[in-house]
């Protein structure tokens, strides 16, 4: 088990194309990048990137923030927009998305092959 709270994409980097990665959860890791905005856009670009190069078999965990009220306070919203851009971002290059609401999947994008997904 590795614990990465911020610099994901490294990880990801140095996997080994036999290796199976299971990141949980993607929600918490930009909590913890919010943390230090000054450094978000880089380690979300890095990761991204990072996922698309990646030689081992990914599936990422998130959670779904945007489904619900809009939230008032500016740091929250803030929150929110960036996983809904980080999610969206996520089913563009992942070859299978899946969302699970009440412990039913639901199939939003399917491949037959691919190294990613969410």
């Amino acid at each position: 088990m590795i614990e990465e709270p911020l610099e994901l994409g490294d990880v990801l980097v140095e996997a080994d194309a036999d290796q199976h990665l299971l990141v949980d959860c993607l929600t918490l890791w930009v909590t913890n990048c919010l943390g230090d905005e000054d450094r978000w856009m880089q380690r979300r670009t890095a990761f991204l990137h990072a996922l698309t190069a990646c030689r081992a078999a990914v599936v990422l965990v998130s959670n779904e923030v945007g489904l619900g009220i809009v939230p008032l306070g500016a740091e929250t919203r803030r929150f929110v927009d960036e996983v809904g851009r980080l999610h969206q971002d996520l089913a563009s290059i992942c070859h299978t998305v899946t969302f699970v609401a009440a412990g039913l999947p639901m199939t939003l994008k399917a491949s037959a092959t691919g190294s990613a997904d969410a």
